[in-house]
This record gives C-alpha cells, sequence and structure tokens, in this order.
C-alpha cells in the first residue's frame, strides 16, 4: 500500500485505543511478548499469526524462541503507526490468549548504539561495510533483517576531529522506565542529565560511559526520520 492508503497515528493515539495493553510503543513500532510454557505451543502462535497477517499484507516481525514469542507492529510504507497496526495489535492478542499465551511487557527493550562524530567526518561507509547493514536514511544503519542493534550516526560539533565517541541508547516500555533507571542507579550509575525527560535520561556509570534511556512519552512518531538527534 502506499502512503495515502493509511493513517498515521502517534504512540499517544495508539497506546489510548483499546484492546492493545499488551503492546508498547518502542522504537520504530508497537511491540509485545507473549510468553510460552513451549516451544511447540510458541510455534503454535506463531502460525496463528501469520494466518491472521496473510489477507491483510501487513506484515509484522515475529521472533520465535523457546521463552516465547516477540511480535513487531508498524506499517511500513509510511515507517510509522498506523490504525492498521492497532487491528492487528488486538486480533494477536486474542489469539495469544486463545492459545495460552500471557504477554509480559517487562522484556521489552531495543537497543541501539550512537556513534558521535564532528559534521566534518564520514564514518558512515565504515560501519555499514563492517557491520553488513543498510541505510535506510541518512542518520541510520540497521541490520537489513532488523535481528539486531541499530547503530545512530550522530553528527556533533562538540566532538573535535579523531575523537569520537560512543553511547548506547535503551527504548524501554513507558510503565518500566523508573524502574529500570532505579535498579541502575542501584548497581552503582548515576543520572547524569534529566533536563530530556521523560524522553529520555543519560546515565552514567562509574567510569563516565553514558547510556541514555528513552520512552516514547514526546513523540509525535516513531518513524527512522524523526528519531531525535542530540
Amino acid at each position: 500500500m502506499g502512503r495515502m492508503d493509511v493513517e498515521p497515528i502517534t504512540p499517544q493515539q495508539f497506546h489510548d485505543a483499546d484492546g492493545v495493553d499488551d503492546w508498547r510503543v518502542l522504537y520504530w513500532g508497537a511491540h509485545a511478548f507473549f510468553r510460552a510454557t513451549s516451544y511447540a505451543q510458541a510455534a503454535r502462535f506463531v502460525a496463528a499469526v501469520a494466518e491472521l497477517a496473510a489477507p491483510t499484507r501487513h506484515d509484522p516481525d515475529v521472533d520465535l524462541r523457546r521463552e516465547g514469542v516477540a511480535v513487531k507492529l508498524i506499517t511500513r510504507g509510511i515507517r510509522n503507526l498506523s490504525t492498521r497496526d492497532i487491528e492487528l495489535a488486538r486480533r494477536i492478542s486474542e489469539a495469544a490468549r486463545d492459545l495460552g499465551l500471557d504477554a509480559d511487557p517487562s522484556a521489552l527493550q531495543i537497543v541501539q548504539a550512537a556513534v558521535a562524530s564532528p559534521p566534518s567526518a564520514d564514518v558512515t561507509p565504515f560501519w555499514a561495510a563492517v557491520l553488513g547493514y543498510v541505510r535506510p536514511n541518512g542518520s541510520h544503519l540497521v541490520d537489513p533483517l532488523r535481528r539486531n542493534p541499530s547503530f545512530f550516526l550522530q553528527r556533533e560539533d562538540r566532538v573535535a576531529p579523531g575523537r569520537g565517541r560512543m553511547h548506547i541508547d535503551v527504548s524501554v516500555p513507558h510503565d518500566q522506565v523508573y524502574a529500570r533507571i532505579d535498579a541502575a542507579v542501584a548497581a552503582g550509575g548515576r543520572i547524569a542529565d534529566d533536563s530530556f525527560a521523560p524522553e529520555w535520561w543519560t546515565l552514567a556509570d562509574a567510569e563516565n560511559h553514558g547510556v541514555d534511556i528513552t520512552t516514547w512519552w514526546g513523540r509525535e512518531a516513531v518513524r527512522l526520520e524523526e528519531q531525535r538527534e542530540q
């Protein structure tokens, strides 16, 4: 389908919808994890998801493990959430209940590495080659099969030539973020910057390595192009 065939929605609109309590908006989509009691039960659920998606031509990303099944929904034509994602999320949750799988939002997270370098430097070809990733837009590199963490290429005036730096972004469910921050602080970290909260908090370990803990709060879209640039 083309861009004009669907209606984009914000993360807030997704979460305000009925029947999507199992789902959480993280980076680039709505995610759910359904715990299974066996690999066979999880496989039956995957088959049910495939049956639901087949007539819609709106295929989710599905990851089958013995612990359960992770599902990500996004409308690819617009690289954003749409009303189609709400409809399919409801039906997938119903299938999970019918097959005896329970949703576990606490298992959800998306990890991304952010590589900062001066605007004059072009390190993108190196990272694309060494990772075997593709470049969907000017600021990101992604695994073509969407299995592994993405890389955010961040142009930063404050970084001197030859002094590039990296940090990690961790996108977590909005209702899990404070517990995650508290756990990190209790484990020896500190909150280095909360001026952008609740969209993200910057934490640091004892050696001052940075991690941004992020949520969908404050985001109007989940498209790659609109991922915030620091």
